[in-house]
């Protein structure tokens, strides 16, 4: 007696019925290629900046380094050495910014090394002048690194001019910021104006002063040169005047003279008429 049954899983029944079942198995290999570590490091020394860089993992033969300032090289060797150092005369505030150390290796790897100070702002002009109607224009910078993150100008100590009237315009981008003051007004414009800029490592500001000039001082100038002008004119109508009479009593001395030489050679002539007689 033989029995039938059927299977209540549906893929054992496909299996059974299928003639070959054929496994395959895939394998990928995975190759890490692991970057070296570069650590650097920035320290102050006696007035003097120093600059290290020094990897450490699997690497490449080294034939040399090279030290950078954007696109500047500042220092390069032919050492293979890991270890590299670069010295700065100065002050950080004086030489902020983003330096590289580059391993010539092949490929070449590169380190970064950052000098970061709080904003070192100085005005484009300490002072500034503008004519009244006029609109005025005062500029800071922020030379540092890194960028500013936010910049902002009070008048004399007052509040923040951003809430000020719509004379006011700020237009800032990056390290840089400019402050409009449309129709200039001696009475409300004139006086110090401060820039302020923050980064991730504190605030510096800066003073402008701004003097507001009357419309007329564009003419005083050309007052001045009608008023020289005057003057000379005077001076010589009144030289003129004072020397004219002096110079027709010479021409009547002049003219006379000639009169009295002909009597007396009349005269003389008369004389010896009579002694020849």
């Amino acid at each position: 007696m033989y029995e039938c049954r059927a299977s209540n899983d549906p893929d054992r029944n496909h299996l059974s019925k299928s003639p070959k079942v054929k496994w395959i198995r895939s394998q990928a290999n995975v190759f890490v290629i692991e970057r070296p570590d570069i650590k650097a490091h920035v320290a102050e020394d006696s007035g003097k900046l120093v600059l290290t860089c020094n990897m450490s993992g699997p690497y490449s033969t080294i034939k040399g380094h090279e030290w950078m300032h954007g696109d500047k090289v500042l220092q390069a060797d032919e050492t293979d050495s890991a270890f590299t150092s670069y010295t700065i005369e100065g002050k950080m505030e004086e030489h902020s910014g983003m330096y590289e150390c580059v391993y010539k290796t092949s490929p070449e790897i590169r380190g970064q090394v950052n000098i970061s100070v709080a904003p070192q702002v100085t005005a484009y002009k300490k002072s500034e002048h503008g004519n009244e109607g006029d609109t005025g224009v005062l500029t800071c910078k922020n030379p540092s690194f890194p960028p500013v993150t936010t910049w902002s100008w009070y008048k004399n100590g007052e509040s923040d001019l951003q809430n000020a009237s719509g004379r006011y315009i700020i237009k800032s981008s990056g390290n840089k910021t400019e402050l409009r003051i449309l129709k200039l007004n001696i009475e409300e414009d004139t006086g110090d104006y401060r820039c302020n800029a923050i980064n991730s490592y504190g605030s510096g500001d800066a003073t402008v002063n701004l003097r507001v000039r009357s419309r007329l001082a564009a003419l005083w100038p050309f007052l001045g040169i009608v008023a020289e002008v005057l003057v000379l004119v005077t001076i010589i109508f009144i030289y003129e005047k004072r020397r004219k009479p002096d110079e027709v009593l010479d021409d009547d001395d002049g003219g006379s003279a000639p009169l009295k030489s002909n009597a007396t050679n009349h005269k003389d002539k008369n004389v010896r008429q009579r002694n020849a007689n």
